[in-house]
């Protein structure tokens, strides 16, 4: 028997009976030959890790552009914070950590530079707008492998698809935008779980607020610590999940809702901020006028920059747009300041 056999095999015998199975997966969208030791999920997971989108997610923003502090969150740093948190509820709850794993580690392959500036920066610029979770599933099946895709399976895609989250609880909860399997719901609550968390981390490390700024009420309810809050509402998943028939991945009323109240903070005290809008507003003026000059200069663009397969049906636009998505902080700060920013005259 193939290894693979033997862990698909151990998955039926061990997994929550509403866990995703490798051997039953949807399959991808081009079939392929099994791998004679990983499962489906295994080799989506690995397919992710290894591929160009993943790397450069280093060296672009969570909520701080470039910082010089090294321990501030990175957009890679962050998947793997909520890969962990995901992974931890997964297994307590007997779902597919492979699945889980997977989803999590590609859910923002699509972030721009500058994070959630540089998308809202494409959003007004691009024809149909642009959102990043439709630019991951675009990374996943056009542009990597020099646009051949990943070719991930149908779980993986699904879990990806639908991590975003709308503000308030509606947001999280809609039948529309529930992934179809528990570890793609499990993927898209720990998403929250971490970022409301690690980015509350930071502001306070940057001087934005002070510890003692966060509201009492919701310190009380999820802990005066990273770690304890996290705790809380990780346990507190698993509880309500398995008490309430383990149908969805669920949060008591009285914890979500401290959640959403500190995600709300977060976003009027930090994320909104005096000294982070100005540099919010600079970036998207980098990443619009990037934009612009590519589509107005063509030739230089294809010439000089685009390293994306072109497709006979896919406007300029359209190329453009996904280079700009692709750039690193650092790369895209650099770029711009050798197209638009003079340079001191040599002799040499």
């Amino acid at each position: 028997m193939l290894i693979r056999n033997q862990t698909e095999e151990n998955e039926k015998k061990l997994l929550n009976p509403r866990a995703a199975l490798s051997c039953e997966s949807k399959g991808r969208v081009k079939p392929e030959r099994e791998c004679d030791i990983r499962t489906c999920f295994q080799r989506d997971r690995d397919r992710i890790i290894h591929c160009k989108a993943f790397r450069r997610l280093k060296h672009k923003t969570q909520v701080f552009i470039s910082p010089t502090n090294d321990h501030y969150r990175t957009r890679l740093t962050h998947v793997i914070e909520v890969s962990q948190i995901a992974r931890t509820i997964s297994k307590a709850l007997m779902l597919n950590e492979d699945l889980t794993e997977a989803i999590a580690l590609g859910h923002d392959l699509g972030h721009t530079p500058f994070g959630h500036s540089g998308e809202e920066g494409l959003n007004e610029v691009c024809p149909g707008g642009f959102k990043h979770v439709f630019q991951s599933i675009r990374i996943i099946d056009v542009i990597e492998r020099d646009g051949a895709g990943l070719n991930l399976t149908h779980e993986v895609r699904d879990g990806i698809a639908k991590h975003s989250k709308r503000w308030g609880k509606e947001g999280i909860e809609t039948e529309e935008d529930r992934p179809l399997t528990l570890e793609g719901q499990v993927v898209k609550i720990s998403d929250l779980v971490a970022y409301a968390n690690h980015d509350l981390d930071d502001a306070v490390r940057s001087g934005i607020i002070s510890a003692s700024d966060v509201p009492a009420e919701y310190i009380s309810v999820l802990g005066g610590t990273a770690s304890q809050r996290i705790n809380t509402m990780v346990v507190d998943i698993v509880e309500q999940t398995i008490s309430r028939g383990g149908t969805r991945i669920l949060m008591s009323d009285k914890v979500f809702e401290a959640l959403l109240d500190l995600r709300r903070y977060l976003y009027e005290n930090v994320y909104v901020s005096e000294r982070l809008l100005s540099l919010h507003n600079k970036s998207k003026k980098v990443v619009k006028e990037l934009y612009s000059y590519f589509c107005q200069n063509e030739k230089i663009f294809r010439q000089n920059y685009n390293r994306i397969p072109v497709r006979k049906d896919e406007l300029l636009e359209t190329t453009v747009c996904d280079f700009i998505a692709g750039m690193s902080d650092l790369y895209a700060l650099s770029l711009y300041q050798k197209i638009f920013l003079p340079t001191r005259w040599t002799n040499n």
